[in-house]
């Protein structure tokens, strides 16, 4: 399956209680990195929203952020602890009675005391299910633009995979032409220096340099390399690690061709198939 690890998606719902809205945006990165960013009143749902994330997403650098706005006229209801709060003043009483100079209470202050004053119920766990169902959903739309980047990103390194078929099966068919001209090349340097040739051993040298100037191995090995390719595109899991290491063997069989090159066809076939493997390296730096 391919996958573009740069996409973006973004989800809002509107109820009583107030507005929540999913925002999710993610670039190529190495391994699956999980940033979020959620209201406090939702800081519960941190570890939820983690694993739903990477239950859809294996790579890529993500940025979650969801936003609540309460609705107009909203107010949180605030819950005091009695108890704690009459104990408190009770202990600040006794204080009083042993200073010189008591001072006055200051209600404000009581409401401050670890304990007395706790968040009241406002029915969060209504909010809680409607963020994670938006998340569910915005979650969908993501992985559905991460799928269908993909496949753009597919359709252009396939046309660069067609290319560098072409090429190699060009420079195949060229094999027995360029052994020729190698030969007659040599020959003819040898015939300038208007001395006697041992034919026999000419031979002998020529398929000794022909033998180290063969690049047969590396284009059936190339030719393999794209057959490969072809078959992890079919793949229903993360292939982008696995494209990037054939990518790096591709390079090194046309280096390699570009090294035993003997002649400037070969060699420019050699760089043309350099540039199609950076621009598919390109490519796949962005595929999951």
């Amino acid at each position: 399956m391919t996958r573009s690890m740069t996409a973006f998606a973004t989800l809002s719902e509107k109820q009583d209680w107030g507005t929540l809205v999913w925002e999710i945006r993610s670039v190529n990165h190495r391994y699956l990195d999980v940033s979020l960013r959620l209201p406090d009143e939702l800081r519960s749902l941190e570890n939820t929203v983690r694993e739903r994330i990477a239950a859809n997403v294996q790579r890529g650098k993500v940025d979650c952020t969801l936003r609540f706005k309460p609705a107009t006229g909203f107010t949180a209801i605030i819950n005091v602890n009695e108890s704690l709060a009459q104990a408190v003043i009770d202990a600040c009483q006794l204080i009083n009675k042993k200073l010189h100079q008591p001072s006055e209470m200051n209600p404000v202050d009581i409401l401050r005391w670890p304990g007395v004053v706790s968040d009241g119920e406002v029915n969060t766990q209504s909010i809680i299910q409607a963020a994670l169902n938006l998340l569910d959903q915005v979650l969908a739309e993501f992985v559905t633009c991460r799928k269908r980047e993909g496949e753009r990103l597919l359709t252009a390194i396939q046309l660069r995979c067609d290319a560098m078929s072409e090429v190699v099966t060009k420079e195949i068919a060229r094999r027995p032409t360029v052994t020729k001209i190698f030969r007659d090349k040599l020959l003819s340097r040898l015939n300038e220096l208007q001395t006697t040739i041992d034919m026999n051993r000419f031979e002998q040298e020529v398929a000794y340099l022909i033998q180290k100037t063969d690049i047969d191995e590396e284009m059936d090995r190339l030719k393999s390399h794209l057959v490969e390719l072809n078959d992890i595109f079919k793949r229903k899991e993360a292939v982008g690690r696995r494209l990037d290491f054939i990518m790096q063997e591709l390079n090194r069989e046309a280096n390699t061709i570009g090294s035993k090159s003997v002649d400037i066809e070969t060699t420019q076939a050699s760089v043309e198939l350099k540039v199609l493997i950076e621009q598919m390296r390109e490519q796949i730096q962005n595929i999951e």
